[in-house]
């Protein structure tokens, strides 16, 4: 035939089934549907959500652009159930995938799941893949199963790397999960596939309705099936799923644009999933290669040799980008594309010329040449973090004594200028600001405890808060974080950090630790409730420590006046106290005082009560009278790197 047959074929239950050889038939009957196969999209009974398309030629599209999500769903639920109060039954799914991206990093991955309803509308993107968000998580009333192709390792929900398959069972926190792979049939031996490799794969999930067991299987398209599963585990689904429920798809990318896709798909209740026809599947982009000659893979090798070798291999990763495409991207460093200047460099706006993907461009500039292969090899690992309440970091730039970091572009900017605008400027309500707090709380959290390493911010401030489209939180700015193994003793190095926020043991050691992020974070809490900076000028021109102003009234019993004066009182009174004490006891003198932050996480979710404080708890608490913090007069050019703000 001239036209391609994107076939698809319902089966019902009863007696009734009708084929026809003609191009996308559907079959009807008056019976439920127990399976069907969707060999590519065009025509196919099922309808889309978000983002998702089906392109001209049957490919279904979940994403291609950076922070969205998409959905795609059999048209009509589906009964898992013989009857009411029966168990699940035994159930099979095949589908054929593809992922690709700009710059051989993908974020985030795609699912298949079985939902009881079609509605995400309140789900998150990115890291959330669109099923669940943070209050939604983990709670039993989901009844959902999901299989993850997860493409970025989440921290948070203890992902294992960032290329596997998970199972999902109300939570992304997966049951059990593997790196993606598969085994030969002959050898016993696994062999990774990369899932963003841009190359079809087809994967196939298992649920024995007896044995209570769910088991995945991955293959390159066109491959047999492998006779040893990818992994198997137990979930009893009669549990989990409501009858009827819905199967479907769904894709979310973070800040880095990724197609995730379908090219066919399969279902079978109660007996095998239908074969897909792979003559019939749409074509992805990249997919489908044919074979190079091997004349021109030698000379490709022997070129790529040549250039890493007298590069230098260690400058190179998935996670550097080249001056040139930077450069176009903000317009030559234009000054109209200037998002902000500080002590450390320059940020500029940018949109990158290849995905279009809008990013924040800092130049940043570096003593030694010692120093910056340092540097970089940390931000190289620091790009690896991945969490929502932090700002991700995309990769960077090496030119001569410069460094340039690429950062995802945040559209509402900076907490500060929300914080320190005039009174007729809009500001936020106190919903907003504590929602902030405890985002970049669970953020620290992250980076103090839940990541492979430890890490340090050391630049805890406002400034250094940006807001997404949605006005959530994100902590960002890595440039002067540091990296330590967990359980390890950490160095001392160069006083960095920004005046008001600086610990005074770091300032006498000159060792930063996670306690001195708690300081830095103590003072953040007190500028976001009383929309104050931490160093201000009184009309004589006099310093004074915001923390003194908050203890001078809570002496004089009058610490509500401290919250800022644009919330004109529309504030949780209980709640706000609660976070001016939170943020004196994080900026306790003595650092063995200050509370972790998992104690602050833990405060602030309420799961435990702050203790009972008065105000003579912080007796001789003044900051500029503690030996060895610096004199606010002198001049921050003594102390190396020190800023007064970004």
């Amino acid at each position: 035939m001239a036209a391609k047959l994107h076939a698809f074929i319902l089966v019902y239950s009863g007696l009734c089934l009708i084929l026809f050889p003609v191009p996308n038939l559907i079959a009807f009957c008056a019976a439920e549907v127990r399976s069907f196969v969707y060999s590519g999209f065009q025509g196919a009974d099922i309808t889309l959500d978000g983002v998702a398309v089906v392109r001209p030629d049957g490919l279904l599209e979940l994403t291609r652009i950076a922070d969205v999500r998409g959905y795609a769903f059999h048209r009509n639920p589906l009964h898992f159930r013989r009857s009411p109060n029966g168990t699940v039954q035994s159930f099979s799914v095949s589908f054929v995938f593809g992922v690709q991206s700009d710059i051989h990093v993908s974020a985030d991955g795609m699912s298949f799941f079985i939902a009881p309803g079609k509605n995400f509308s309140s789900t998150f993107f990115g890291s959330f893949l669109g099923l669940f968000n943070d209050s939604t998580n983990s709670s039993p009333n989901n009844h959902i199963f999901a299989v993850e192709l997860d493409t970025f390792g989440n921290g948070e929900f203890k992902d294992m790397d960032s290329n596997h398959v998970g199972i999902d069972v109300n939570s992304l926190i997966s049951i059990q999960a593997h790196t993606a792979g598969f085994y030969d049939d002959m050898t016993g031996n696994f062999t990774n596939l990369a899932l963003n490799s841009g190359e079809p794969m087809q994967l196939w999930v298992d649920y024995d309705a007896q044995t209570t067991q769910v088991i995945s299987t991955l293959a390159r398209l066109g491959a047999a099936k492998p006779q040893r599963p990818l992994f198997t585990t137990t979930t009893n689904l009669s549990d989990v799923l409501q009858d009827p429920s819905y199967v479907g798809f769904s894709g979310s990318t973070g800040p880095l644009s990724s197609l995730y896709c379908v090219l066919g798909w399969s279902f079978g209740m109660g007996g095998p999933a239908p074969q897909i026809n792979f003559t019939n599947l749409p074509t992805l982009l990249r997919g489908h290669r044919k074979a190079q000659s091997k004349v021109l893979e030698i000379i490709l090798l022997i070129a790529t040799a040549m250039f890493v070798t007298i590069m230098g291999t260690s400058e190179f990763g998935p996670h550097r980008f080249s001056y040139k495409d930077l450069y176009h991207a903000t317009e030559g460093f234009k000054n109209q594309n200037l998002l902000g200047v500080g002590g450390f460099g320059k940020v500029y706006k940018g949109v990158l010329p290849t995905s279009k993907m809008e990013v924040a461009v800092k130049k940043v500039s570096h003593e030694s040449s010692q120093g910056m292969k340092e540097f970089i090899t940390e931000v190289v690992s620091i790009s690896r973090l991945r969490h929502r309440y932090l700002v991700q970091l995309l990769g960077y730039c090496r030119r001569k004594d410069e460094l340039i970091l690429v950062y995802e572009y945040m559209p509402n900017g900076s907490l500060d200028k929300y914080l320190h605008c005039g009174e007729d400027k809009p500001t936020l309500d106190w919903t907003q600001r504590f929602g902030i707090i405890k985002g970049i709380a669970c953020g620290l959290l992250y980076l103090h405890e839940k990541w492979e390493k430890i890490v340090i911010h050391r630049d805890i401030k406002a400034s250094n808060v940006l807001l997404d489209s949605e006005m959530n939180a994100r902590l960002g700015d890595f440039g002067l974080a540091k990296l330590y193994d967990h359980g390890t003793d950490l160095q001392t190095s160069h006083v960095v950090g920004t005046m008001g926020y600086l610990a005074p043991e770091l300032l006498r050691s000159g060792k930063a630790s996670p306690l001195t992020d708690v300081f830095a974070f103590g003072t953040f809490l007190l500028e976001v409730a009383c929309g104050q900076r931490p160093i201000k000028q009184d009309p004589e021109d006099n310093l004074i420590m915001l923390v003194d102003w908050v203890l001078e009234h809570w002496h004089n019993g009058t610490l509500m006046q401290t919250v800022d004066t644009r919330l004109q009182g529309n504030f949780d009174k209980d709640n706000a106290s609660m976070v001016l004490k939170l943020g004196l006891m994080c900026l306790d003198p003595l650092p063995t005082v200050r509370p972790s932050m998992k104690q602050v996480t833990e405060y602030l979710d309420g799961e435990t009560a702050l203790p009972e404080l008065e105000p003579t708890h912080f007796n001789n608490f003044n900051m500029a009278s503690i030996p060895s913090y610096p004199d606010l007069t002198t001049s921050i050019i003594t102390f190396s790197g020190l800023s007064e703000g970004r």
